[in-house]
């Protein structure tokens, strides 16, 4: 049995969202929970991409998206791609260079996770 954050009992045959990053990590849930016998759908956050601030070769969002995108091949799974760059940008990068021309060290991956994986993802899922 698997449980949600709620930490209630999710039963087979439920539809699960997967937020497939490319990596192995996400993958294997993916798989997991298919071979469980859920409904299983990857979904890919597309959150850069371009070359500002000369990031675009560390942030390769193409090959991460294909990953992601044959991992639902392999598992016969419907694959979608959400594009998140704008919300991005304006909270993410804007608070990142905010907080750093103040002389402060910025985390903007606690703030990505708060406010685009653990609030926009989910509420495009669940519209």
């Amino acid at each position: 049995m698997v449980y949600n954050i709620s930490m209630r009992k999710i039963k087979p045959k439920n539809k699960i969202i997967v937020a497939l990053s490319g990596g192995v990590d996400s993958a294997v849930s993916a798989a997991l929970l298919v071979e469980q016998g859920f409904d299983v759908t990857g979904v890919f956050m597309k959150n850069w991409s371009g070359e500002d601030f000369s990031l675009n070769s560390d942030c390769p969002w193409e090959v991460d998206q294909n990953d992601a995108e044959n991992v639902c091949t392999t598992l016969s799974i419907p694959f979608k791609s959400v594009n998140f760059e704008k919300q991005y940008r304006d909270i993410v990068v804007k608070y990142f260079f905010e907080e750093y021309s103040k002389g402060r060290t910025p985390n903007p991956d606690v703030l990505c996770n708060k406010e685009i994986k653990f609030k926009l993802f989910l509420q495009y899922e669940t519209e």
